[in-house]
């Protein structure tokens, strides 16, 4: 039996941990590839646009003053009166710096190629200068306005994004051009915090792959081009020749990173945003784990649950298999059991070893007058009063119909036949309530004591003996067998 608990035991914990391993597995490669596939499709992509989205919302303010500027009867009166009084046009662009929070404002003259600052006059252009190309460009374009990111005039170690607006007299002349200029660093800020919300790495390239701008600074960057990124190099054209793409490449680690690039057309660069398989797919391993961890938890919950209803259900089969139904005392399976252990210990100890063979008497005849109710009842009763004349070392077991085995530990021939005389007056004395009236038993019984190399039958046989004796001799009596 505990053979079997054992095997039942190891079968249970090898499914639930196949199961529960199977289960977690599957749903930890089923979580990674679609994260995969949310990664490359949805977040680096939404990542791109939510950034692009809030530099256009950063340059339309000063897109809307640049057009103002350009727009502005003062301007133009000024420009169109021979640019008289420098000062004025220098206060003028003073004021929209100060007003705006620009951090430089302009104005070139078509006429006099006068480089007009907050400041006062910077220079004069020179178109062939390539530092002042962007004036001739701007004098040519179609659009009212650029965006461009060049170094300031003013201060020639700083890079700025302009908008550069065409200003026009009242019939439709060019006569010049405006503008402001806003802080690169600005944008830099704004991929910083993202990189620093989403764990991505930022930045961008100009079209031919140079490194233009990051978070911080340029030189964290293992490259400054985009071709010599270790493991990127070879995909950069699929980047540089498209206005956007998604591709994967791997680290020199082995490490897969994810890449998003588009073009933003107001700079002339292309922003990349880029993430580490190992930072993505961390949250889904520590997830993995933390089931394996409650798995385990709940598999130890319902083995605890298991061994107790197995230990249940196995005593359960245990008092079945041994108990008589009935009267609730030993059955002869449970008997054959004790005796063997009592011979074994009787191998080691010197101890005496008696049986008392206890018959109802005229049990048929209780049966006819009574009917079955009546004889269960009286069965029951003789049951009862048998266990509460013997020590608890003691076993009452009932053999068969109405006779029962005692079987007497460390008892001898006399003290096991005082005690059989003490039960057969007890039963002599008991009067058993049926309905109105009382059912009146005596009870008879033979005594016998183990001697060496007995088996179990030869020691009732012996004892069934006496009882017949007693039977013979008028009932209601007992019996002691001669020793073998």
């Amino acid at each position: 039996m505990q053979h079997r608990k054992l095997y039942a035991v190891v079968a249970l914990i090898l499914v639930m941990v196949l199961g529960f391993l199977a289960t977690s597995i599957s749903s930890y490669f089923l979580a990674r590839d679609s994260l995969t596939t949310q990664i490359a499709e949805q977040s680096l992509p939404l990542t791109s646009d939510n950034i692009y989205s809030e530099i256009q919302r950063d340059l339309l303010r000063p897109v809307l003053i640049s057009s103002l500027m350009a727009t502005d009867t003062f301007l133009r009166d000024w420009v169109m009166a021979g640019e008289q009084e420098p000062e004025l046009i220098r206060a003028y662009l003073a004021e929209i710096q100060a007003r705006y929070g620009t951090i430089t404002a302009f104005f070139v003259s078509e006429e006099t190629q006068r480089y007009y600052h907050s400041t006062g006059v910077l220079r004069t252009l020179d178109t062939t200068d390539p530092e002042d190309v962007w004036y001739a460009r701007v004098r040519e374009m179609r659009d009212p306005y650029e965006i461009n990111v060049d170094h300031d005039t003013y201060d020639r170690s700083r890079l700025s994004i302009f908008i550069n607006y065409r200003v026009l007299d009242y019939t439709g002349n060019y006569i010049g051009a405006t503008g402001v200029g806003l802080a690169v660093s600005s944008v830099a800020r704004l991929i910083s915090d993202y990189q620093e919300r989403y764990g991505r790495t930022i930045y961008f390239v100009d079209r031919q792959g140079n490194l233009t701008l990051t978070p911080g600074n340029t030189a964290a960057f293992e490259a400054a081009r985009l071709q010599e990124r270790p493991g990127l190099g070879g995909l950069a054209t699929q980047v540089l020749s498209t206005p956007s793409t998604s591709l994967t490449y791997l680290d020199p680690d082995g490490h897969k990173i994810y890449l998003n690039s588009r073009l933003v057309p107001e700079f002339d660069w292309y922003l990349v945003v880029e993430q580490r398989e190992n930072s993505a797919a961390g949250a889904i391993a520590n997830t993995l784990w933390i089931n394996m961890g409650l798995a385990l938890g709940i598999m130890a919950l319902v083995l605890f649950a298991a061994h107790y209803s197995l230990r249940a259900w196995q005593r359960q089969l245990e008092q079945m298999a041994t108990t008589d139904r009935l009267t609730g005392v030993a059955n002869r399976h449970k008997l054959e059991t004790l005796f063997d252990h009592q011979v074994k210990r009787m191998a080691r100890e010197k101890r005496p070893l008696s049986v008392v063979m206890l018959d109802v008497d005229h049990f048929k005849k209780i049966n006819d007058t009574w009917g079955h109710q009546g004889g269960d009842q009286v069965l029951r009763a003789m049951a009862e009063l048998a266990e509460r004349h013997v020590r608890a070392s003691d076993v009452v077991c009932r053999w068969g119909g109405e006779e029962f085995l005692l079987l007497l530990d460390n008892c001898d021939l006399m003290e096991a036949e005082a005690r059989a005389t003490t039960i057969v007056a007890a039963a002599r004395d008991m009067q058993l309530p049926y309905g109105r009236e009382f059912i009146q038993v005596t009870a008879s019984c033979g005594v016998a004591t183990y001697s060496k190399g007995d088996s179990l039958d030869s020691l009732v046989a012996r004892a069934d003996g006496a009882l017949y004796q007693a039977k013979r001799d008028g009932r209601d009596r007992v019996c002691a067998a001669a020793f073998a």
